[in-house]
């Protein structure tokens, strides 16, 4: 054998172990999890809902050396951890540092979650789990930029006024004679009136009426009564889309038949995992209802 065909062989050896060894740890990190992959296995995506229920996609880029080198992780997140790794690591590990990642995130998304269901939030089509800015209409043709520290998301955000200098200056007065009032054992908006000393507009009851009311998929508000139903008989919308810039309402009996005939969704115990009809973002929906589900 040359030193060509022999370099070929081993190149192919390589890459044979790389594919074993990728698909030995797919399957500990379990197959209803995985979300993508590509061909040549050096992209995954995996699916991992928090203890919130949030669900949260994980990708993953793999180089041909792995696991000599480590890992590079993204996701839809304020910031990404320090990956920690060694030879002996395993892709299980991984995700195992990114649900750690995931708790320590909790109260910045339980705070603008709040924040975007109290508030007038003007710029919610740009949002993600990712952004830590709000643009707020807080009255009077004045807007408010927030930028909430993800690490400490109950401290003092930072904050710059938008509008006329006649109705931001005074506003801008309030704010820097009282930040210092801001209490962490508070609301986000409870603090926000408290230091801006007025009561700030509510989101339109209307639009949310719009928005949450309907089921996105069969349009309706409430079920048909019907005995194969059973106790959802005539019930309203009880599945709202994560997505912050979305909220589609459905009922769920609706969202299981269409996530049901979508050929990606998959299956895990009693929940099925697939993606939001409208934006496409991943939705994990329990089934808790009567009816026999399978695929």
């Amino acid at each position: 054998m040359d030193f060509i065909e022999q370099k070929r062989h081993n190149e192919l050896a390589n890459l044979s172990s790389f594919y074993r060894l990728v698909y030995s740890e797919i399957e500990e990190v379990g197959w209803e999890h995985l979300v993508r992959f590509g061909g040549d296995l050096e992209f995954l995506s995996f699916r991992i809902t928090d203890k919130k229920g949030r669900v949260h996609v994980m990708e993953i880029q793999l180089d041909k050396t792995y696991p000599q080198k480590p890992p590079s992780v993204s996701a839809e997140v304020p910031y990404i951890f320090n990956v920690k790794w060694s030879v002996k690591s395993r892709l299980k590990d991984l995700v195992q540092q990114f649900r750690e990642h995931l708790e320590k995130l909790q109260e910045f998304w339980s705070t603008m979650e709040d924040i975007d269901h109290s508030l007038c939030v003007t710029n919610k089509k740009e949002l993600s789990r990712a952004t830590t800015c709000r643009q707020i209409d807080i009255g009077n043709d004045c807007l408010i930029m927030l930028s909430i520290n993800a690490k400490d998301p109950s401290s003092l955000p930072e904050c710059r006024f938008m509008g006329s200098g006649p109705v931001v200056n005074p506003v801008r007065k309030l704010w820097l004679r009282n930040n210092k009032r801001w209490m962490k054992d508070k609301t986000f908006p409870e603090n926000l009136a408290f230091v801006l000393e007025t009561e700030l507009p509510r989101p339109s009851h209307v639009l949310e009426n719009d928005q949450q009311v309907e089921c996105g998929i069969c349009y309706a508000q409430y079920l048909p009564i019907d005995e194969e139903l059973g106790s959802r008989s005539g019930a309203g919308t009880d599945h709202t889309c994560d997505n912050t810039s979305c909220g589609r309402a459905f009922h769920t009996v609706c969202l299981v038949d269409w996530l049901r005939s979508i050929t990606t969704t998959r299956q895990s115990f009693d929940v099925l995992f697939g993606n939001c009809p409208y934006c496409s973002e991943p939705v994990a929906v329990k089934l808790n209802d009567k009816r026999k589900h399978s695929f």
